[in-house]
């Protein structure tokens, strides 16, 4: 077993390391360019889309499961979780500040390729037996690309099926066990119990009754969190204006600290930075289309312009919070790594509080990405098997999450990583192959809507 693990630690290094980083970043560019820059000049659209989106009316009613609204609160569900609060401090100690900025170059440029993927998803996605929508990216390969390249369909489905039971079941379970545990004495075996009787409730009404709880409970849990963040920032707004100077120097040039930053170059700043970017928001993993695929709307590029906000909300406004908690708070050269250097960020300025501040989000944050990964995993499964596989699936996913709450799983997160992450690679060449396509569909609507 030690040996297993020691090659799959290989492994994970290799597909987390440069060539991968440089393929999600340098796709994410590519698009942006090719959109010459769209993403990043429509925000205010997508909000006003995202708006009208709560209550689609006439075609759009029948064109799919769930509102346009409820589709991005659903990706952003199994999107915001432990990496914008264990992720980003990990960068920070690990890359010193400058990562941050690394950070949100990956959100600008993952903001054309969360778009991107939303408009093949909706583009390309087919009804089930049952007559539901379905989609994502082994649908936008399979319909999209020629039989030849129908195949990364197949391997992207094997990857998600197998990593959503990691880093989007087992994984998170036990951090909110562990979280709860160490706040507040709660014995993982209940913690365990209560969050399996919860998922099951859930998962019983399949998409629409995931959609209606993240769109309750996603909102609520970042402006709590947000709320949260900004507080501290504001006890220490004097900070604010060394902090971003320390932020860009760091990126640009080698910064001596102590921590794990101690002596961190400019290169570890841009990986670390950029790993955990993607990490966070999951721009070109595939993962989010498959929630889009399944939104009551006709036109795929309005899909598409909602979808990009969930990278912005992720990484530039949520992760954003987190680092700049953690540096204004002076904690980031500290020598902690992981969720309690964040936890010690908001303890320290909010004494008392902030470390049960952080544990709560944290909680819900994992709850949420299990209930959003439920849904990935359970398409890349039927995708593979057909709908009969459905409640079987199910109901292993509802006692996994028991076995991840009260288990170790060193083993099961260094697996779910890897195949986390080689998820991108089909979805990756899906999307520069069907660029042509993306780019047409997005220059008819807005020349249409001029």
């Amino acid at each position: 077993m030690d040996y297993i693990t020691h090659l799959l630690s290989l492994l994970n290094n290799i597909v987390w390391g440069v060539p991968m980083i440089v393929m999600i970043f340098g796709v994410g560019l590519y698009l942006t360019i090719g959109l010459r820059f769209m993403p990043l000049f429509q925000i205010i659209s997508g909000v006003k889309l995202l708006w009208s989106g709560r209550h689609p009316e006439g075609e759009d009613i029948r064109e799919g499961e769930i509102t346009p609204f409820n589709a991005l609160m659903t990706s952003l569900s199994a999107t915001i979780g432990t990496g914008n609060i264990a992720g980003v401090a990990t960068a920070i100690y690990l890359g010193g500040p400058g990562a941050l900025f690394w950070m949100w170059c990956t959100a600008l440029v993952g903001m054309a390729t969360k778009y991107s993927e939303a408009v093949c998803a909706v583009k390309y996605r087919e009804k089930d037996q049952y007559g539901l929508r379905i989609g994502g990216p082994m649908y936008y390969i399979k319909n999209g690309l020629s039989k030849r390249w129908s195949w990364l369909g197949t391997v992207f489905a094997i990857f998600g099926s197998i990593a959503g039971f990691g880093i989007g079941n087992t994984v998170q379970a036990n951090s909110v066990a562990n979280a709860l545990e160490v706040n507040f004495s709660i014995p993982p075996l209940f913690t365990g119990l209560i969050m399996m009787f919860l998922i099951g409730l859930v998962l019983i009404g399949g998409i629409r009754r995931i959609a209606v709880v993240a769109g309750k409970l996603v909102p609520f849990m970042a402006f709590f969190y947000l709320g949260a963040g900004l507080t501290v920032i504001f006890l220490n707004l004097s900070a604010i204006p060394s902090a971003i100077s320390l932020i860009i120097e760091s990126a640009f040039s080698s910064e001596a600290a102590t921590g794990g930053a101690a002596g961190a170059t400019v290169w570890a700043a841009m990986h670390y930075g950029v790993a955990r970017g993607i990490f966070s928001n999951e721009a070109g993993l595939g993962s989010a289309p498959i929630a889009h695929a399944a939104a009551q709307t006709h036109n795929p590029v309005k899909q598409g312009l909602i979808a990009m906000l969930g990278t912005f909300i992720d990484t530039l406004v949520l992760c954003s919070i987190t680092g700049l908690a953690i540096i204004v708070s002076g904690t980031w050269d500290s020598g902690v790594t992981g969720a309690a250097l964040t936890s010690k960020a908001f303890g320290d300025v909010l004494p008392g509080i902030g470390n049960y501040i952080v544990a709560i989000s944290l909680s819900i944050f994992a709850f949420t990405t299990i209930l959003g990964w439920s849904y990935y995993s359970e398409k890349c499964v039927q995708y593979l098997f057909g709908v009969r596989v459905i409640w079987p699936y199910r109901f292993i996913w509802v006692v996994c999450v028991f076995l991840g709450a009260t288990s170790s799983l060193d083993f099961v997160w260094l697996l779910a990583d890897t195949l986390n992450v080689m998820m991108a690679i089909p979805n990756l060449i899906a999307l520069v192959l069907l660029s042509p396509v993306i780019f047409n569909l997005t220059k008819e609507y807005f020349v249409f809507n001029k």
